[in-house]
């Protein structure tokens, strides 16, 4: 099957949210601005199995725009926040918590460069897009240009998931799915939580803070 992914321009919108998580361990995910100091990822890409917790925030380097050893801009973590419902023990039952907000040291980008979270559109989406930094070229962000929602399904506890069919990787963990409203603006209606080999993955819905727009 032939690769669909291509590198993406992170200079352009709304790819000037996305950002490279990575902690002093060596742990890499991919995360996104949802405001100038506040980025979100996935979870589990914090998490010390060997030792049963989290990792401290201020190991968690958050890269703006990262490409081959370049970013536009660098902070660290001061606190981290995960959903208390969320387990990592039990992946199964709490895949739909799978999500955490990095408050970090200072602001590393304008107002305008944050991603836009909304609810998940009533209809299947025209356009989705899943860009993220991908275990096999993790020094440069790729995306699927051509993909789409494929369907809803539930974790354990009942929360809702989202199925797509865009190529990924482990290592887009924490990505934005995006889609495109009608109104021609991106917006985030998932946080991508897993790959499938390349054969598409499951993505979180994220709350929605839109406070009704």
């Amino acid at each position: 099957m032939a690769d669909r992914r291509v590198p993406a321009d992170l200079a352009q919108p709304p790819l000037r949210s996305l950002v490279r998580v990575q902690t002093e361990l060596g742990a890499r995910c991919t995360g996104f601005l949802i405001a100038p100091a506040v980025v979100m990822t996935a979870a589990h890409c914090l998490y010390l199995p060997r030792v049963g917790r989290f990792v401290q925030p201020d190991s968690v380097h958050v890269l703006v725009g990262y490409r081959a050893g370049r970013f536009r801009a660098h902070a660290r973590a001061v606190r981290l926040v995960v959903p208390p419902g969320y387990d990592p023990r039990n992946e199964p039952a709490t895949t739909g918590l799978d999500r955490a907000v990095l408050v970090l040291e200072r602001p590393v980008a304008a107002g305008s460069d944050v991603a836009h979270l909304a609810p998940v559109p009533p209809s299947a989406p025209a356009e989705i897009r899943l860009v993220g930094y991908g275990q096999d070229r993790e020094e440069v962000p790729v995306g699927d240009p051509s993909c789409r929602l494929t369907g809803t399904a539930r974790d354990g506890g009942g929360r809702g998931l989202l199925l797509h069919d865009c190529e990924a990787t482990r290592g887009t963990s924490g990505a934005p799915l995006f889609w495109r409203a009608p109104d021609g603006q991106w917006q985030v209606i998932g946080l991508q939580v897993e790959a499938r080999a390349l054969a598409g993955g499951v993505a979180a819905i994220v709350p929605d803070t839109s406070g009704g727009r």
